[in-house]
């Protein structure tokens, strides 16, 4: 008698005796034996027959299960699926073929697994949704199944890619207020230019397009239109699979002018407080970001007074007939709460206690909405996360209570800065920097700086403790070693210094810190070919090699929007050294101002400003070690780094005692990068000059000026600037050098 999937013969009831399985090849006859629901000395009938059947099909092991009675004894006679011997890939350019894998993996087709037909037809979709998600329409996917010996197969996918889809039109139907192209210029999306290999800004994207709706519903909302909105978008493949053209049809509606702002609910008493916060204006068209802004304030202020749960809803009033608008401010304070317990989530390598430190809202005290906004901005200046957000959880059963959770999403902390200049007598000269910011998550920072030039040979260690004292006071160690020679020829002279320092930061405000600092330096002239006279006249007085005791104070003000593509805000910093023991006596002191200037969306403007003094103390000779000097990119770009200053008869550099660095920059898009902040393009002014104590060397002690364009790009390494500089005004002797590039460095 024969029991099969499709048929159900009647068998009476029996005992069975025995099971045998017939047909397997690779699979364990313990599997038959836990699948089926029938042991031997128990029953067997129809019943149990069919389940055994559905059971062993579920495996997904067997192409097709019979079961047979002979006499008491039930067979099992089964036949296997092939398994998949090996997965292979033609024609695959876009995609690593490990990727490809896996996403098949995903869908249960991989090396070792049985072959299923319908998984096979499941991988073919999901190839063709990978290619689709890179805008490949156009590609086509066909799979071919190989037989080999023992019920094996191979498996064979040939794609034939096609070209990226790409957007060939974007219309805005509905707009009378402002002009398409106005429109289009807001996108990150676009047709296309000559950069759009990088930027990819022509490759179609759901979540691309619906931020560029966003950003046109915001332009509208901004200026009086109340009642904009998008009715719907296509987005159509044409036939050939490689052009997209999309459509976004638009009502602006009417454009709307605020009449009044009202006051409604319980503001604590505090209306006058709440009043000054209020950013909307009557007689101004209807802007959503003033209105956003306001409730944002207000809920904050609430949240000053412990009040975690105020909501503040602003409701348009609309007289459609004169075109005005009423904003009434609707607010209810709700509780006023306590901040039980503060939670920190996603620091998978730094220590909570990093983050911890840097809050200033404490448990077991009231909610304060002033201190939690500091506490995120200062997690946040930290610079080892990507993001970094506060949530406020109701705590279940006490209403007074709320939880505090910080979530952060770590991001490399090393980085790497590279220079590189050429000029005809030197050649090429490199440098390079290392350094790692919260080494081994615990905050402190390690850095090594080094210079492999013949002329200019640099080694600096430091190491940065934020929080040497609980309160925050900061320390830093540095130790150096740096060798000068004019040329590379090892017959001139040199200056050799090697020494350590340690230095102090305390903060003052979340912005201001102030620094101080000793050190102890040696500085030795090797006498050589080329020593300049006043370095021979400094020997003769005070000896070749001279020993300083610096001590150092300094002041930092940061308040840009980023360190490394700032867009707005201000940078300040300055610093006096004063060597108040050792063989030279001397004070030296720079000063250093910033200023980023958003113009609009796509251009900034940025100022540049350093000065530099020093003066000898003690009727001492200023040290001509301690000289500053200018030129090259930091300084006046066009110019030799380094070369600017007071020269002696043979035309060597001396540096001088005073410095002066200006530099004016425009930044603007790259030619085909969209709004794309990562990589833009300047043109620049640099004015500088660097003079010695004697005035009389007018050459020495006049400005410099140059102009030029460069690019600036946020690279994988750090950020890259590259200078195209011509002189406006040099002189006699100037090395110019008109292409400068460096890793790691702003201005």
């Amino acid at each position: 008698m024969v029991f099969m999937a499709g048929a159900a013969w009647a068998v009476t009831p029996f005992t069975v005796r025995d099971i045998r399985v017939e047909g397997l090849q690779r699979v364990e006859p313990g599997t038959i034996f836990v699948s089926i629901p029938v042991r031997v000395g128990e029953v067997y009938d129809d019943e149990k027959g069919s389940s055994a059947i559905r059971a062993l099909f579920g495996l997904g092991l067997f192409k097709d299960v019979r079961i047979e009675v002979s006499g008491d004894v039930l067979v099992v006679i089964v036949e296997e699926r092939p398994t998949i011997a090996e997965v292979e890939f033609v024609g695959t350019k876009e995609f690593d073929k490990d990727v490809l894998k896996k996403a098949l993996r995903d869908v249960g087709l991989a090396d070792g697994r049985p072959f299923d037909k319908a998984q096979l037809d499941k991988a073919e979709q999901e190839l063709k949704r990978q290619y689709i998600n890179r805008s490949l329409y156009a590609a086509e996917v066909v799979s071919t199944v190989t037989p080999i010996d023992r019920n094996r197969v191979n498996l064979t996918f040939t794609v034939a890619e096609g070209d990226s889809a790409k957007i060939s039109e974007i219309r805005i139907v509905g707009n009378k207020a402002f002009e398409e192209s106005k429109l289009r210029n807001l996108f990150d999306l676009d047709t296309g230019g000559w950069l759009s290999w990088y930027t990819k800004s022509d490759r179609y994207s759901r979540a691309k397009l619906n931020a560029d709706i966003e950003t046109l519903r915001s332009y509208y909302l901004t200026r009086g239109y109340l009642e904009f909105k998008v009715d719907s978008t296509q987005v159509a493949i044409l036939p050939n699979k490689t052009d997209i053209a999309i459509n976004i049809n638009i009502t602006e509606g009417e454009r709307f002018v605020v009449s009044a702002i009202k006051l409604e609910g319980n503001f604590l008493g505090k209306e006058d407080e709440f009043k000054s916060l209020v950013t909307i204006r009557p007689g101004q068209a209807y802007n959503a970001d003033d209105v956003a802004k306001t409730t944002k304030a207000f809920t904050d202020y609430f949240s000053n007074f412990g009040f975690a749960f105020a909501r503040v809803e602003a409701r348009p009033e609309i007289d459609r007939v004169n075109n005005l608008v009423s904003i009434v401010l609707q607010a209810d304070s709700s509780r006023r709460a306590y901040v039980r317990k503060i939670n920190v989530t996603g620091n998978n390598r730094t220590r909570d206690v990093v983050v911890r430190r840097e809050f200033r809202q404490f448990e077991s005290s009231w909610y304060d909405g002033d201190k939690i906004k500091l506490s995120r901005d200062r997690v946040d200046r930290l610079g080892y996360f990507k993001d970094v957000g506060v949530e406020t959880q109701e705590v279940p059963g006490s209403p007074d209570l709320v939880d505090l959770s910080i979530n952060v999403s770590e991001k490399p902390t090393g980085s790497l800065s590279l220079g590189a200049g050429f000029s005809s007598s030197d050649g090429l000269g490199l440098s390079f920097g290392l350094k790692q910011d919260n080494a081994f998550g615990s905050g402190n920072s390690l850095g090594i700086q080094v210079n492999t030039s013949k002329i200019n040979r640099v080694v600096v260690l430091n190491t940065t403790d934020p929080y040497f004292t609980d309160d925050g006071v900061s320390r830093t160690l540095d130790v150096y070693h740096r060798t000068t020679s004019p040329y590379q020829d090892q017959s001139y002279y040199q200056l050799v210094t090697t020494g350590g320092s340690v230095r102090f930061g305390v903060p003052f405000t979340a912005d201001d810190t102030v620094y101080f600092g000793a050190g102890i330096e040696n500085t030795s002239i090797v006498p050589g070919t080329g020593l300049p006279t006043t370095y021979q006249d400094y020997a003769n007085k005070f000896g070749y090699d001279s020993t300083a005791v610096p001590l150092t104070i300094g002041w930092s003000r940061d308040r840009r929007d980023s360190a490394l593509s700032p867009n707005s805000g201000r940078y300040q910093r300055a610093n006096a050294e004063w060597s108040a023991a050792g063989d030279v006596r001397y004070l030296r002191a720079t000063y250093q101002y910033q200023q980023f200037v958003p113009i609009n969306k796509q251009f900034t403007a940025a100022f540049n400003g350093e000065l530099g003094w020093g003066t000898a103390l003690g009727g001492r000779t200023y040290p001509v070690f301690k000289n500053f000097y200018g030129g090259g990119l930091g300084s006046v770009r066009g110019f030799e780094q380094g070369s600017l200053g007071p020269r002696d008869e043979f035309g060597t550099v001396l540096g001088g005692n005073q410095k002066i660095n200006l530099n004016a920059e425009l930044l603007a898009p790259f030619p085909g990068a969209g709004n794309d902040r990562t990589l833009r393009m300047y043109a620049f002014v640099d004015v500088g000059s660097v003079s010695g104590p004697d005035a009389a060397n007018e050459n020495a002690s006049s400005l410099r000026a140059s102009t030029g364009v460069g690019i600036s790009w946020i690279s994988p390494v750090g950020p890259l600037r590259l200078a195209i500089a011509r002189p406006l005004k040099q002189f006699e002797g100037d090395k110019i050098q008109s292409m400068q590039f460096q890793i790691g460095t702003s201005f």
